[in-house]
């Protein structure tokens, strides 16, 4: 499986930017997927994450209300609306795939493939 991360930019705070993943070679196993961002000299925190099977979402508490997370199972792309944007979103925003039985959407040493990351740069 091959994880192709893009639409990241430059934006004002209070915009809006759409990441997309598209996945590609043996899809048909990816259970759940994840957006993780990570900032200079942070953690790579998990924004928001979505079951392939039935579509359920998970969003971290500082993304709520602004960022939406949704797929696309015939274009095997799972895709990221930003709203809102502020600074503190800055960072290289990855997604990454988990195959399996069960989604563990928090835990990154699940996840069995990594896109090349897309950076957001939210200017104020």
């Amino acid at each position: 499986v091959q994880l192709q991360a893009s639409g990241g930019g430059l934006v004002r705070a209070r915009g809006s930017l759409r990441l997309s993943c598209a996945a590609s070679g043996r899809t048909f196993g990816i259970i759940g997927v994840g957006w993780f961002r990570q900032a200079p000299g942070k953690e790579r925190d998990l924004v928001a994450a979505i079951r392939r099977s039935d579509g359920v979402t998970y969003y971290a508490d500082f993304v709520k209300g602004r960022f939406t997370i949704s797929r696309d199972n015939a274009k095997n792309t799972v895709y990221l609306q930003m709203n809102s944007l502020d600074p503190e979103d800055t960072a290289v925003y990855y997604c990454a795939a988990q195959t399996g039985l069960y989604y563990y959407k928090d835990l990154k040493a699940e996840y069995d493939y990594w896109g090349q990351g897309t950076l957001v740069t939210v200017s104020s």
